[in-house]
Order: structure tokens, then sequence, then C-alpha cells
């Protein structure tokens, strides 16, 4: 199983994870901003499989959540996939850039989300 945490401020795209990313397999734990994504961070010591988060959001972009992940010292890395509709060159460049994992541009593709998601966790076991 993956517990992953899911920073997403549209209130339909936890849904659309939730069916794509199923229980028992996978634990997914909402956060509905930033600051509430850190807040979870450091309330679980950052006892996540991977983190999955959006750039546009308030309080926290996800470039702030990713520095903070990466930032994090732990003896292997969380994983980060970021998920937006805002993926123009430059903010997938500066994502790579802070160390993301994986780009996905919206609207996302169910396969293509498990498939990333299964590769990310495999690759930290």
């Amino acid at each position: 199983m993956g517990k992953i945490l899911l920073v997403e401020d549209d209130e339909v795209m936890p849904k659309i994870i939730a069916r794509i990313l199923p229980p028992p397999e996978y634990e997914v734990d909402i956060a509905v901003n930033g600051k509430e994504a850190i807040q979870k961070l450091e309330a679980n010591h950052y006892q996540y499989d991977l983190v999955i988060t959006d750039i546009m959001m308030p309080y926290a972009n996800g470039f702030e959540i990713l520095s903070k992940v990466k930032s994090h010292e732990r003896e292997k890395p969380i994983p980060v996939i970021i998920v937006s509709n805002a993926g123009n060159e430059d903010m997938i460049m500066e994502g790579f850039k802070l160390g993301v994992d994986d780009f996905l541009k919206k609207p996302i593709i169910p396969a293509e989300l498990v498939i990333r998601v299964k590769r990310l966790l495999m690759r930290n076991k």
C-alpha cells in the first residue's frame, strides 16, 4: 500500500484521484491548500510514500510544497508529482530544478497516473 498526500484546492480532483487510486492499495490523504499540506506533512513526520500536488493554490503553492518535501532530511526522499493545468515550459523547468520527480498536465489520463504512481512507489521501496 502507498500512503499518498494529495494537495489540491479543486474539490472535484480528489474525487477523481480516489477512483483512480482506490483503497486498500492506496491510502490518499487530502490537503486543500499549501498550508494544510505542510501541517499534514509535519504532523505525520513526513511519512508519506508520495506527494501529488497542484501548483496554483492558496497559502503555499506547489513549488513551496515541493521545496519543503525535498529539503526534509529522510533516508529515502519522498517522490513528488506535480499535476497542473498551468504547464508552461518555464513552470515545468522550475519544477525539475526544484527536484520534482514527475509532471502531469490536467486533465489527467487515469492509466498514465497509475503507471507513474506505481513507478515512483516501486523506485522508493
